[in-house]
């Protein structure tokens, strides 16, 4: 299947998990997981920056479509598309990707994979957290709120990432 086509089917997949599934779980009745990030994540690591903006973007629209966010998945979604190739550099500053190749966790290994996806999911949350409530005065609960959030969605992106990698070690 080309890469074009997969990064389709992902996007359509994910965003259908996301909508049917973790958009009705509110973990403590304030924690969403948003595995659809993962679509952001392993998009190839030469895309452009601006067909990688505009990803990021339309996926975050989709979502607050569903949402009724007004726009706060798309902001959260743009910005972890920003933020995205500056933590590739700075974390694997020395790997080499070899053209098309995802930062999925055969390449990045487990540590590297978490400490990738747990970042930009933390950045994704924490936009999140800010936008919802408009301030930063209770800034420890923001935080933690912003962490259990982040470190539960980064669990189920990892799972799904482990079960797409043994998928393709077949």
């Amino acid at each position: 299947m080309n890469k074009t086509l997969s990064n389709i089917l992902r996007f359509v997949i994910l965003i259908l998990i996301q909508v049917l599934i973790f958009n009705h779980i509110s973990l403590w009745g304030y924690l969403t997981p948003y595995p659809y990030l993962y679509f952001i994540l392993l998009l190839p690591r030469d895309i452009s920056k601006t067909s990688l903006l505009l990803a990021g973007f339309f996926t975050g629209l989709t979502v607050d479509i569903f949402q009724n966010t007004l726009g706060m998945q798309a902001a959260a979604a743009t910005l972890v598309a920003f933020a995205r190739p500056y933590i590739l550099k700075s974390y694997f500053r020395t790997m080499d990707f070899a053209k098309d190749e995802i930062p999925g966790i055969n390449k990045l290994k487990f540590g590297g994979f978490f400490k990738y996806t747990f970042t930009l999911v933390f950045i994704h949350s924490f936009t999140v957290y800010v936008l919802e409530t408009l301030s930063l005065n209770n800034f420890l609960n923001l935080l933690k709120y912003t962490s259990v959030n982040a470190l539960i969605t980064t669990m189920f992106i990892i799972i799904f990432e482990l079960f797409a990698a043994k998928k393709t070690k077949r």
